[in-house]
């Protein structure tokens, strides 16, 4: 009887205790790698465009042209970089948008061997339009990614994270591109980004994975995702049929005429305002409007910025925690959306303050409620059809992006018109304004569109 008493319990499987990895973290860090070069490829010409500009003789208007030549190729692509992305993976397709875009950066720099300034602005024109046109897939294939390897409770996290990597982009590259600017020239600014993304690149092809096919990842963490609600047959060969069967004219129809998703798309335009104010006009406004030199703007513009990348970051968690503290999916990503904005209006106080700081202060504040507020991808990973998500993120950024043509030439004839920036930070301002009437009273309920067959 002793001997029976002495007999423990079978164990149940080591399967069953077995620690999950963390692998999905991992692909959310290169995520934010690779967006964070994408802004700053983006920044480049806001910051060498002073001298640039000087040397090629280019006024406001014809900078704001040039500004906005990356979007016209950028808004263009979306619905057919999301087709590609459904139709070959995230992983290959991402890639060749970093390569490529990578690429045309590094020939910006040889446009001061053109003399004459007509024929410079035409081919930065085309430069800039070929690298919008090779960034579209990365903000779809960013969504897509989240959608395949987190779970909903996680994702608004997951986003907040890889979007708070256009402040960073700010925050490290903007002091980088500064210095080179004022140490060897604005051609070396565009030669440093092209190599630094080349390497990227090639990375990124080294580590990234599917969640399936992920060498790092134990079968614990792949039920954690998929039990969450992780779409991790994405990218699959068995999902292809289907997908393809999912992307066609009658299906983009079903989502643009969906009352919610055209609110969101609305809201993104004006959120997307606030960020090409920030990437293409700020360093021109800090040095013509405030009188820094561009070595200053080099640092100084990296303060907002690291507001702006931790309010990213609070914002993601924040909605998060709303979620697992029981409020609904559309409380829990509204919520930080509306006070975002609310903080992002104050910029407009920089019209009415002389002191650098309070002007430094009151667009740090800007910055930080542009971050909190900018939850836009995480609503497309809630919302997508599965069968089209690479489309579906596509035309989100579509909308979104039109902002990338719009703001930068407002903006410019604003400053002409008027001689001064007052106006254009009203513009910004009222834009994060609509985007509050927007989430309240246009998207409604927030939930994943099912397309009819």
């Amino acid at each position: 009887m002793k001997a029976q008493e002495k007999v423990l319990p079978t164990p149940p499987p080591v399967a069953d205790h077995q620690k999950k990895t963390r692998a999905r973290w991992f692909v959310v860090f290169m995520l934010f790698v690779v967006t964070a070069l994408n802004y700053a490829d983006r920044a480049t010409l806001s910051i060498a465009g002073t001298d640039m500009s000087n040397q090629l003789g280019l006024d406001s208007v014809m900078m704001g042209y040039v500004f906005s030549a990356f979007a016209w190729s950028y808004v263009a692509g979306q619905i057919p970089g999301g087709w590609l992305l459904d139709r070959f993976g995230s992983k290959k397709v991402y890639f060749w948008s970093i390569f490529l875009w990578s690429f045309f950066t590094l020939l910006q720099g040889f446009i001061g061997f053109f003399g004459t300034a007509g024929t410079a602005v035409m081919i930065l024109f085309g430069l800039r339009f070929l690298v919008g046109l090779s960034e579209a897939p990365s903000f779809p294939a960013n969504s897509r990614i989240v959608a395949s390897w987190f779970p909903s409770h996680e994702r608004g996290t997951a986003a907040a994270t890889f979007n708070s990597a256009q402040y960073f982009a700010t925050v490290l590259f903007a002091p980088i591109m500064g210095y080179i600017t004022y140490t060897f020239g604005w051609e070396y600014v565009f030669y440093f980004m092209g190599a630094l993304g080349i390497i990227i690149a090639f990375t990124w092809l080294k580590v990234i994975h599917s969640p399936k096919e992920h060498p790092r990842m134990n079968k614990a963490e792949l039920d954690y995702i998929e039990e969450g609600g992780a779409l991790i047959n994405m990218d699959q060969a068995e999902a292809k049929t289907e997908e393809k069967k999912g992307v066609n004219w009658k299906n983009v129809k079903q989502l643009l005429s969906n009352r919610m998703l055209l609110g969101v798309y609305l809201g993104q335009y004006c959120i997307t305002t606030l960020t090409y104010f920030f990437l293409t006009w700020f360093p021109v406004y800090l040095v013509e409007e405030r009188g820094m030199t561009i070595l200053e703007v080099g640092f100084i513009a990296s303060l907002p910025a690291i507001c702006g990348f931790f309010g990213g970051i609070l914002g993601g968690l924040f909605s998060d925690f709303l979620l697992r503290k029981g409020f609904s999916l559309t409380v829990a990503r509204k919520t930080p959306i509306v006070l975002g904005m609310l903080m992002s209006m104050s910029l407009v106080a920089a019209n009415y303050v002389d002191a650098q700081w309070v002007v430094i202060f009151v667009m740090a504040l800007a910055f930080f409620g542009k971050g909190f507020g900018a939850l836009g991808w995480a609503v497309v990973s809630d919302t997508s059809p599965k069968e089209m998500s690479g489309v579906s993120g596509g035309l989100f950024n579509t909308f979104g992006n039109i902002a990338g043509i719009t703001t930068p030439i407002i903006i410019g004839y604003i400053i002409a018109t008027t001689g001064s920036f007052n106006g254009a930070l009203v513009f910004v301002g009222a834009n994060a304004l609509v985007a509050i009437c927007s989430y309240l009273f246009l998207v409604g309920e927030i939930k994943r569109v099912e397309l009819k067959s």
